[in-house]
């Protein structure tokens, strides 16, 4: 499979596959293809399609395979941000913010990660439940606004504000810090949780969650009577 992204702030990535080769997506990702493209609706089992579901996809998942020879298959951001392309391997799973899995590869599985630490998950503004990539192949993600990446050594913590944290390697992990003084969590415009992220692993923020730019949006909307 070779591919390319394109079209920045609303993103496609177009997927050219050998005769035989496959794409799994989640319902509704694809954009256009070429007409020798085969798509099968499986949902892999009930124990997989409810997971898939309680991370914040769809049930079912689309495959497309290219049939009788090379065939072409794009698939597109539902928000404006980018499209990263990464590597998943047996020895690095991957662990994403809920709805962030576009499409992979067919040796790539997607699976329901939940939160070591209860409080993290409820409170660290990620969710209870992630997602998981594990598996060997590539995989494309989406990432809201644009991505910064950083690298934490063994110990070392990042402080992330609510919902920024887009993607991170299974060897980190997340805990939540309460924002300290009474008039900082009221007045100032923070919230009253961040959350802690420590390595080691790779850790991918976003610059602008889905949430934040719908309060945004929402604020500057007239308000109906």
């Amino acid at each position: 499979m070779e591919y390319k992204i394109v079209g920045e702030p609303m993103p496609v990535v177009i997927c050219d596959l050998a005769g035989g080769e496959s794409m799994i997506t989640e319902k509704g990702s694809m954009v256009w293809m070429s007409p020798n493209m085969d798509m099968q609706t499986s949902a892999g089992g009930i124990g997989k399609a409810f997971g898939r579901m309680f991370s914040g996809e769809a049930m079912f998942q689309n495959i497309y395979t290219a049939q009788g020879g090379p065939g072409m298959v794009a698939f597109g951001a539902s928000f404006p941000g980018s499209i990263r392309a990464i590597q998943v391997s047996p020895d690095r799973p991957l662990v994403l913010q809920k709805s962030a899995f576009l499409a992979a590869e067919q040796g790539v599985e997607l699976s329901i990660f939940f939160q070591k630490k209860v409080a993290a998950g409820f409170f660290g503004g990620e969710g209870f439940i992630m997602q998981k990539l594990t598996g060997s192949g590539t995989a494309f993600v989406e990432i809201d606004g644009s991505a910064v990446e950083y690298d934490l050594k063994a110990g070392e913590t990042l402080i992330v504000d609510t919902g920024n944290l887009a993607m991170m390697d299974a060897s980190c992990s997340i805990d939540i810090q309460t924002v300290k003084g009474v008039k900082n969590k009221l007045f100032g415009g923070e919230g009253f949780f961040n959350t802690v992220v420590t390595g080691p692993g790779h850790v991918v923020l976003q610059t602008m969650p889905l949430s934040s730019f719908a309060g945004s949006i929402a604020s500057v909307l007239p308000s109906s009577k």
